[in-house]
């Protein structure tokens, strides 16, 4: 295995030109299937009419729409022709967008209607007034002076807005000589695809990720779990997010197989699709597979197709994990461990590791890649069996964050070592452990205690469905342990039940002072647990139920 130089719109090609008739894309709730080749039409079509509307080199197009059909259209056009695709996390609210519309120079922002909860259209015309009076092509905003076009992808027509298929008839009157020429001019250490960080503090930053970095991590991603162009892989994790549009989008592209897109997750879609197209592989957080075993049709399907896939996007319950490999029938479930910043993957449990160390590991460093654990107060590496912040360093981390040099100071040091601000350990023989945020560790009357011990410990805990650890505030210890449960349905759980289950078989102070049951946890779009929203989440529980923190 060697690191390639191919850029995003080097492999399209490529498997244009080797296997054109083999289907690449398909979304099969509507019947939708796209070759290779057809698709790398498309994506040239698609480049043509980016062009003609003042997208080039360097250009900034933002995506706001779920895993919608032309999503990848405009990834690859944009990166065919030297453009950077910034993806806008689906969740997003009004002021949220307008701070990552000003922050990341967005020069073309491609838009749907929105998700159920949020109507994208109305919060483009609220951001800018102006684009209802105003001719398209010709968009002029104070605001945001960068801004040049909205595109809608869709058929619909909206003031101010081009359609997907008008930018595909102004692409009609671009050359092939004009788009050869904007090709030749892209390098595989170019930017193609610019990330904002959830902002669990502070603002949101823009993560610069080349195509070097995300299609490198992307085939070493497959290569872990045997991929080849026979596989089918069934991505219902979000395409904003690196797990669907590296360790899934990239991952196809490099090995030439087919990728069975969702468009939002649903339970029931990804069963169904997986049973239809006889999915070889599966991706997905925690939270999703337990939504898919626990759904009452689950029984329907033929899941025997599967052979591997990624629990990723958050510490994997090994409980979980086991019941994915047993029930669903992925033999070879693996986890990746990772950041945005380091596009994202950093270590692998593979298809050789054995069913323990794929449960309860998140498996060895990627190949072209130095991963460590470092104490956070020296800086020293930590030997085998000591906790320390994980580090790593090689192709896969981020170019930098956007217009924003003292942020990637703080997290890529002089030595080139990306900081995760994650604590795990590694073992004699290489393997690591994640163990929680630096800034998770739940510190009660100056003993550290780790919430992802507490964790695996309680979902063992007949009637639980999932949880969550996190601080409560209190004013003898500092902190207290708290534990947030969700429950399976029609199971009586009560606080007793948890706190006789901990009585004895964990240390005192890590049994959980408070117990709360609620039907979700605070989520981000991609799917990860908001933690920090529950500290505020058990005061306002505690307040409900008139009891003061003590």
């Amino acid at each position: 295995m060697e690191l390639s130089n191919r850029t995003l719109g080097d492999w399209l090609e490529h498997w244009a030109e080797t296997t054109p008739d083999k289907e690449y894309l398909v979304y099969s709730d509507r019947g939708l299937r796209f070759t290779w080749k057809e698709f790398n039409q498309r994506v040239d079509d698609m480049a043509k009419g980016l062009l003609s509307i003042g997208v080039k080199r360097g250009t900034h197009i933002g995506i706001w729409a779920t895993n919608v059909p032309d999503w990848l259209t405009f990834l690859y056009a944009g990166a065919k022709i030297g453009a950077v695709l910034v993806t806008v996390n689906t969740n997003y609210k009004q002021h949220e967008l307008e701070f990552l519309v000003k922050d990341s120079d967005i020069h073309t922002l491609c838009i749907t209607e929105g998700v159920f909860d949020g109507n994208y259209i109305d919060m483009v015309y609220t951001m800018l007034p102006e684009l209802k009076d105003t001719q398209r092509g010709y968009l002029h905003s104070e605001r945001f002076p960068e801004l040049r076009n909205v595109v809608y992808i869709g058929q619909e027509k909206y003031r101010g807005m081009y359609n997907t298929a008008e930018i595909l008839l102004l692409g009609e009157n671009v050359g092939d000589k004009e788009l050869n020429d904007a090709k030749c001019l892209v390098n595989c250490q170019d930017v193609v695809n610019m990330q904002y960080t959830s902002g669990t503090t502070g603002f949101p930053k823009g993560v610069m990720l080349t195509h070097h970095n995300i299609a490198n991590n992307g085939f070493f991603t497959g290569e872990g779990m045997g991929f080849t162009a026979d596989d089918k892989l069934c991505c219902c994790v979000p395409l904003f997010h690196c797990f669907g549009v590296v360790l899934a989008t990239m991952n196809v592209l490099t090995h030439g197989c087919t990728q069975v897109m969702v468009e939002k997750f649903d339970p029931l879609l990804v069963l169904a699709s997986v049973h239809k197209e006889r999915c070889t592989a599966l991706y997905g957080v925690p939270t999703m597979f337990i939504a898919e075993m626990n759904h009452p049709m689950f029984n329907m399907f033929d899941l025997t197709s599967l052979r591997t896939g990624i629990m990723a996007g958050a510490l994997c319950p090994i409980e979980v994990m086991r019941s994915v490999t047993e029930k669903m029938h992925v033999t070879y479930i693996t986890s990746v461990y990772g950041l945005t910043e380091s596009s994202p993957g950093m270590t692998h449990s593979v298809l050789e590791d054995s069913f323990e160390d794929r449960c309860t590991t998140v498996g060895r460093e990627y190949p072209f890649t130095e991963v460590i654990v470092v104490d956070p107060e020296t800086g020293k590496e930590c030997p085998p069996g000591v906790q320390g912040e994980i580090c790593c360093r090689g192709y896969l981390v981020m170019k930098g964050y956007y217009k924003n040099p003292t942020a990637t100071a703080e997290v890529i040091d002089k030595a080139g070592w990306l900081h995760s601000g994650d604590l795990g350990i590694k073992d004699e023989r290489g393997y690591y452990k994640i163990t929680g945020r630096i800034k998770d560790m739940i510190i009660r009357g100056g003993e550290n205690i780790y919430p992802r011990e507490i964790e695996e410990f309680l979902y063992h805990l007949e009637g639980v469905k999932d949880i969550q650890v996190a601080a409560v505030p209190s004013q003898k210890y500092g902190e207290e342990v708290g534990a947030f449960i969700i429950r399976k349905d029609g199971v009586n759980l009560t606080e007793e039940k948890v706190t006789d289950f901990c009585r004895g078989k964990i240390a005192r102070h890590k049994i959980p002072k408070y117990i709360f049951f609620i039907d979700e946890f605070p989520m981000t779009g991609s799917g990860k647990i908001q933690k920090f929203k529950l500290k505020d989440l058990s005061l306002k529980l505690l307040a409900e139920q008139g009891i003061e923190p003590v």
